[in-house]
């Protein structure tokens, strides 16, 4: 079917943590993401960048691969803050991502967590953010392998 998507938040951290995202770029970075995930004919709802990771829920089709969409949008991404020049070194997302599911009648509470992140995470960090995302989903894990620190 043309219109059948999987909603999706996904939720990737810059590579050790570090806060490279920096305020003066989102608009473009987010821009380029979109970008991306229209370019795979895939629907993006919202994207959200932090200084130290993303958020993004898409609309994803059947015939896409999840973790093919998710390569294309960090390969690309990274490829374009480095040409960009935005930070002193080189700019990476860390390994994996998170991949969170949503009905349609959930989307729009969704949407305003994402856009509303500033004032979330003035309050939480990422770090408990993302390990109370596992604990809703009930997804087991190893905390040493969910956060690779600065090196």
């Amino acid at each position: 079917m043309a219109n059948t998507y999987t909603h999706l938040q996904l939720v990737f951290a810059v590579e050790g943590r570090q806060s490279l995202i920096h305020k003066r770029n989102k608009e473009e970075l987010h821009k380029y993401l979109t970008g991306i995930v229209r370019q795979r004919e895939q629907k993006l709802l919202v994207v959200h960048c932090m200084p130290d990771h993303a958020h993004i829920l898409i609309g994803l089709r059947p015939s896409m691969a999840l973790s093919d969409l998710v390569h294309d949008v960090k390969i690309g991404s990274t490829n374009f803050v480095n040409r960009k020049r935005w930070v002193g070194g080189r700019f990476g997302w860390q390994e994996g991502f998170g991949a969170f599911s949503y009905g349609h009648s959930q989307l729009t509470r969704i949407i305003r967590y994402i856009q509303d992140q500033e004032q979330h995470h003035a309050k939480i960090t990422f770090h408990e953010e993302y390990l109370r995302f596992l604990k809703r989903y009930e997804i087991e894990h190893d905390e040493r392998y969910i956060f690779k620190p600065a090196e």
